[in-house]
């Protein structure tokens, strides 16, 4: 017996449901934040949660960075600095023996805290100077987040200190450098085997937007990606550009 094929018919619709998706498309154009439903991992970073110290970003730490190149460094650090400001991350900066052999703090980075003086240090180790350890555990976080010049010295000392100490310590690669790749990796390697949680910068902003329906933000954060985030700000350029595309919609 052969059996006739049973057309398919298209799911039914819920009038309610519909409703309800059109209501809220509808606030969200209106800006409207609409929080996830899901549970997200408590080891990704929020924007309360945790301080970000930027370390030695500094003319002379800098010549010497055969890591990444001093164009890439920058960039890369200007668009964390950026990230943490839009978010009001407390950030914390760091220099070494600025008046006398590093230089001041890139000046990209001192734009985005025009009020913020650096704490200067003579100690290679930032956590070895009690002013930072102080600034540090003024804000009351157990999560740090760190980038420095030079990765095996500067970044790598601080980075250990914190983790002795109980910290959740995350460490932002491409926003720090080494005095070559195998300085740089090795010490990389080094925090990872201690404990410590590597990102990049990029990584980081788009942690803190989380859902591209946070209107507050959005407009802020395609921003820093199209100044600094190479391939990707590109895009978001051209797409936004050519076909009028935005990020949340669906």
């Amino acid at each position: 017996m052969i059996r006739s094929e049973q057309s398919q018919s298209a799911p039914a619709t819920n009038p309610g449901t519909d409703s309800k998706l059109r209501q809220l498309a509808s606030d969200v154009s209106k800006g409207a934040q609409i929080k996830p439903t899901g549970h997200a991992s408590p080891k990704l970073l929020t924007a309360s949660d945790h301080v970000l110290m930027l370390i030695d970003h500094q003319p002379q730490m800098a010549f010497a960075v055969k890591s990444h190149s001093i164009t890439e460094l920058r960039n890369n650090v200007t668009g964390l600095a950026k990230s943490a400001k839009l978010f009001g991350v407390p950030t914390i900066l760091t220099t070494v023996s600025a008046k006398t052999f590093s230089g001041s703090i890139f000046p990209e980075i001192q734009a985005v805290f025009p009020n913020q003086q650096p704490i200067d240090r003579t100690t290679m180790n930032p956590w070895e100077d009690q002013r930072v350890a102080d600034k540090v555990k003024s804000f009351n976080k157990k999560k740090i987040v760190m980038a420095g010049l030079w990765t095996e010295v500067c970044l790598v000392d601080p980075v250990l200190s914190a983790l002795d100490e109980g910290y959740t310590v995350y460490f932002v690669s491409d926003a720090s450098g080494g005095v070559s790749p195998e300085a740089h990796d090795m010490a990389v390697n080094r925090m990872i085997q201690a404990g410590a949680v590597p990102l990049t910068w990029l990584q980081y902003l788009l942690e803190m937007q989380r859902d591209w329906a946070n209107q507050a933000t959005y407009t802020q954060v395609l921003t820093i990606a199209k100044d600094h985030g190479g391939a990707y700000g590109l895009g978001v350029f051209y797409a936004g550009e050519m076909f009028g595309a935005k990020e949340g919609n669906k």
